[in-house]
């Protein structure tokens, strides 16, 4: 007797020990929320507009509501703000645990601060999760042969065209730049004395003109030597014929384009005023909603003197990046945003098309997004937003450049030549 009570209090120790051990592994393995302590995580985006910022939000709570004890204290600006304020929370060692951020060189100018966490470690453990990601995607986020971000958004930029209107005319989709000055000539014929709009009052609307037409017109490894801080010159002549190009542009845009901004440009687009703009497939829905149905897209055209690629897509994706010291909850609420589910709903609650496998479907985007996430991935490749690909202080000699050549105070010459000094200042001050 005194045997078999010995040997059911070895048995009770043995099963305590074992439970007590997978209670500590269990433990260290998950995040602080599961010991009861209160987690606070901050997060930063740059969409406080509808419908995103009401898609955020209840991001926000659901995850929450999920995890009791994860507190998120969102904030966000919009673009322009966004990107002054991430760069001072960048120099105050202040950077968010999470944060939106836009790919390529502004992506990687915060990288460069060292207070970006790498993400491939996260990667490699759940690929459950990562393999839903579009490849083609990561790239933009890539730097120095490690993961910085994960896209949630993508999208490119093309000439969205009213079909109707160029039916009635009997006008097919240019296949040269030539071709489309000419069309132009034919609607302004036909009565329409803005055949073409842009928000000339936004610079950044100008950028993605000018990012298209050097992209289109000049020769690859030209630009690879300009849009580099240290290496940059802006000497080719090809330069004054895109600024010329683009000239020829805005001269069929009437004055108005000058004083208007690129949403009430393309408010009178969605409205039937003008036949063409160039748009984002983001804005895709916003011209839905407000009536417009007949309606197409065609990719800016190539120059018949082009050195670019002609199939190369302007557009790039966004996504989230995490501070160095973000706490595991922050890479749970990551993966989290860029979950199957929540790219489904990103994209049927906002209609901007996902980087995520699978929910980009006819269940939540119309004929148009699936249109257009098919040229997006169908383009040869994707080239950054210009005032992304070039460092801020080029991108502004450009587009305040091409603001003052617009009405005239400026010429291509003289533009160029603002940029060329902007360009001597930072070769200067990276010896």
């Amino acid at each position: 007797m005194k045997r078999l009570i010995i040997l059911a209090l070895c048995l009770v120790m043995v099963v305590t020990v074992a439970a007590c051990g997978t209670s500590s592994n269990q433990q260290a393995s998950k995040p602080a929320e599961s010991d009861g302590q209160k987690v606070e995580i901050k997060f930063f985006h740059r969409w406080p507009n509808e419908p995103r910022n009401t898609f955020f939000k209840e991001a926000v709570a659901e995850f929450e509501a999920q995890h009791p004890n994860v507190k998120i204290n969102m904030d966000c600006v919009l673009n322009d703000s966004y990107k002054e304020k991430i760069r001072v929370l960048v120099s105050n060692e202040d950077l968010p645990d999470i944060f939106s951020s836009w790919s390529d060189s502004f992506a990687e100018n915060i990288v460069s601060s060292g207070k970006v966490k790498p993400l491939d470690e996260l990667f490699a453990q759940d690929k459950e999760w990562s393999s839903n990601i579009l490849e083609s995607q990561l790239g933009a986020f890539t730097f120095d042969g490690k993961l910085y971000g994960v896209p949630l958004t993508i999208d490119g930029k093309a000439f969205a065209y009213n079909t109707k209107i160029f039916e009635d005319n009997n006008i097919e989709p240019p296949k040269t730049f030539e071709e489309f000055v000419q069309i132009l000539d034919k609607l302004k014929k036909a009565g329409y004395e803005t055949p073409i709009i842009e928000g000339l009052s936004d610079a950044w609307a100008i950028s993605h003109y000018i990012g298209t037409i050097n992209q289109r017109l000049i020769d690859p490894q030209i630009l690879e030597k300009d849009y580099n801080p240290k290496t940059g010159e802006f000497t080719d002549p090809s330069y004054v014929t895109a600024l010329k190009a683009f000239k020829t542009l805005t001269d069929y845009m009437g004055e108005v384009a000058t004083a208007i901004d690129h949403e009430t440009a393309r408010n009178m687009f969605a409205n039937g005023e003008v036949p063409i703009i160039y748009m984002q497939f983001a804005e895709i829905k916003y011209v839905e909603d407000a009536g417009m149905k007949d309606f197409a897209f065609f990719d800016f055209p190539p120059f018949e003197n082009g050195k670019g690629d002609p199939h190369a897509l302007t557009g790039a994706p966004e996504g989230f990046m995490l501070s160095k010291n973000a706490p595991k909850e922050a890479e749970e609420f990551l993966k989290f945003l860029t979950s199957k589910e929540m790219a489904f709903k990103f994209t049927k609650d906002c209609g901007q098309l996902n980087a995520i496998k699978g929910a980009v479907t006819s269940e939540n985007a119309s004929d148009k997004s699936l249109a257009a996430y098919d040229v997006i991935l169908n383009a040869t490749r994707t080239v950054p937003w210009f005032d992304n690909a070039v460092n801020i202080n080029i991108a502004d000699a450009f587009m305040r450049g091409c603001q003052s050549m617009v009405i005239g105070e400026m010429t291509p010459e003289d533009v160029i030549k603002s940029v060329q000094q902007e360009a001597a200042k930072l070769r200067n001050s990276a010896k």
